[in-house]
């Protein structure tokens, strides 16, 4: 039992400043505690499981007065006679409503985890850009400040609908962005596990139309193969590294950023190799681009500055940017745009040669669709590819006879007629 104490009022209590424990009867054990600082709080002494508790009733004020820490000291009375044990039950409390706390997080907070979790294992810093302008755009203004556990479908649909059919490819990438965010609050706890409401497969392919039913189609637009000639002689005519790196890719059938992150060390000339990482790759797997005569002689002709890997360095001195060989397309006013170049290769390679699919597809750095073919395949036909990079680059070489005759004649058609001066002829 707690010690009995003579029963006081609000009036006796309030005057109450002595630092200690002051027991103010009504319930036996309850006491006011005051601190040396003047904090004063409730307390109720109580004997559970035959050992001396002091459980705290919280802080007295106006709303937590005499009478209220007298009912919350009778009711833990009453559970303690229960056989409940009243401070391991709060205890208990505090520690489940710490633990939601905890995860409480709101779907931003959640994809701003996952991000950060997740962006080493990228290629590139741009692909963290992209996965946080795509959520920020589109996903954070709906439900960004919703606490995780409680993203539904409504709150998908709301999302996607506006741009599934103006922005098909966006969306697309948008949700599977959402399900990834999802399924690692998921695995973490900070939301059920069950049926993702961002899945696609029998569930939002019931509320949206499929990506391909829907989705505009629009190719790189590529030079034909008979203006390649005539288009190589005017672009080395060009100055500027956005130029060379243009031409470099052009003969190497590269990728736009695999040209613009180049760097000396992956170059040995005397091999005439290009050694390409996996971590700069899109199919994450190390490529490697034999290189034509004139790709050693481009390279050799670059000015190299020392300390410096970039082989196509910016004015900066770090890599170009994404925009500068577009922005050489751009100038000579060319039908085309940079990766377009590699359909036109492709063409070639399939309309002007005998060359094996498998050997321009790797070329391109492909990454080959049947994974049972992809398990057996153990090469990468370098060879064969070393040949067909260097007709590639004879033939990019020479301007076709066509071009220049049809050139000719567009001329000869715009050219003025010349007025004749000469007196006509008399009769006889």
């Amino acid at each position: 039992m707690g010690r009995i104490a003579r029963e006081i009022g609000p009036l006796a209590v309030g005057k109450l400043a002595a630092p200690g424990l002051h027991f103010v009867g009504g319930v036996s054990g309850l006491a006011l505690q005051i601190t040396a600082s003047g904090a004063r709080s409730w307390v109720l002494r109580v004997r559970v499981a035959g050992k001396r508790r002091d459980m705290g009733l919280g802080a007295a004020s106006s709303a937590n007065g005499l009478a209220e820490a007298r009912k919350k000291a009778q009711a833990a009375r009453d559970k303690i006679r229960e056989g409940i044990d009243p401070i391991e039950q709060a205890r208990s409390a505090r520690s489940q409503l710490k633990a939601q706390r905890a995860s409480a997080l709101t779907f931003k907070q959640c994809a701003e985890k996952y991000i950060s979790s997740h962006k080493a294992s990228w290629k590139n810093e741009k692909h963290a850009g992209q996965w946080s302008a795509t959520l920020e755009t589109y996903a954070y203004p709906v439900m960004g400040g919703l606490l995780v556990r409680n993203v539904d479908v409504a709150h998908m649909t709301r999302v996607l609908e506006p741009i599934w059919q103006e922005k098909t490819e966006t969306a697309s990438r948008l949700r599977g962005r959402i399900q990834a965010v999802l399924d690692w609050a998921a695995a973490h706890g900070y939301r059920p596990k069950g049926l993702n409401p961002a899945a696609w497969k029998g569930h939002l392919d019931r509320l949206l139309p499929r990506p391909s039913k829907v989705a505009r189609v629009e190719h790189h637009t590529a030079l034909p193969i008979a203006e390649v000639g005539s288009f190589m002689a005017e672009l080395r005519k060009q100055e500027g590294i956005g130029a060379r790196a243009l031409e470099f890719a052009i003969l190497t059938a590269a990728r736009s950023g695999e040209v613009r992150g180049a760097t000396w060390p992956e170059i040995d000339l005397q091999a005439k190799l290009w050694t390409i990482g996996p971590q700069r790759m899109k199919a994450g797997r190390e490529h490697r681009v034999p290189l034509s005569d004139a790709a050693i002689k481009l390279l050799k002709g670059l000015p190299r500055v020392k300390g410096l890997d970039v082989v196509f360095a910016g004015p900066h001195g770090g890599m170009l940017s994404d925009m500068a060989l577009t922005a050489v397309c751009r100038r000579m006013k060319v039908r085309a745009v940079p990766h377009g170049f590699r359909s036109t290769f492709r063409d070639w390679a399939s309309e002007r040669t005998n060359v094996l699919r498998d050997v321009a597809e790797m070329a391109l750095a492909h990454a080959i669709s049947s994974k049972v073919e992809a398990a057996y395949r153990r090469g990468d036909l370098f060879e064969k590819r070393r040949r067909l990079m260097q007709a590639w680059s004879d033939f990019c070489a020479k301007v076709e006879k066509e071009i220049v005759s049809r050139a000719k004649a567009v001329n000869a058609r715009q050219a003025p007629v010349p007025r004749r001066t000469e007196a006509p002829r008399g009769r006889d």
